[in-house]
């Protein structure tokens, strides 16, 4: 069965180029390490909620676009063999600078329960 890590994290507006590379930089070494699918998408109709929203659950403030993503692994125990290795990979200190404030981030894994497709 599949895993599936899940993140939201709020990044400056005008930090999306630096976004997009530190995202193709540290996913390339997820999917190196046994990453099926690594999905990172920029906000583009996120509104604003009554009681929550996903800015509200980041904290995001004026000017900060709403980022989500997701990582595909083909099962937990190659996630968890994977994400020890990466925080010891020698090249995610040469990771582009996280343009987001990573204390705000919401990240969890998730086992599906459902999966549809077309």
């Amino acid at each position: 069965m599949t895993y599936v890590d899940g993140f939201v994290i709020a990044v400056p507006g005008d930090k999306r180029a630096d976004f997009i590379a530190h995202a193709e930089f540290v996913d390339a070494i997820f999917i190196e390490r046994g990453a099926l699918r690594v999905v990172e998408c920029w906000e583009d109709d996120v509104p604003d909620g009554k009681q929550t929203d996903f800015r509200r659950a980041v904290a995001a403030t004026d000017g900060e676009k709403i980022a989500f993503a997701w990582i595909e692994w083909p099962s937990k125990a190659v996630r968890d063999e994977a994400m020890a290795g990466i925080m010891d990979d020698p090249r995610m200190t040469g990771a582009p600078s996280a343009p987001f404030d990573g204390k705000r981030m919401i990240f969890g894994g998730f086992t599906p329960v459902v999966d549809l497709r077309a």
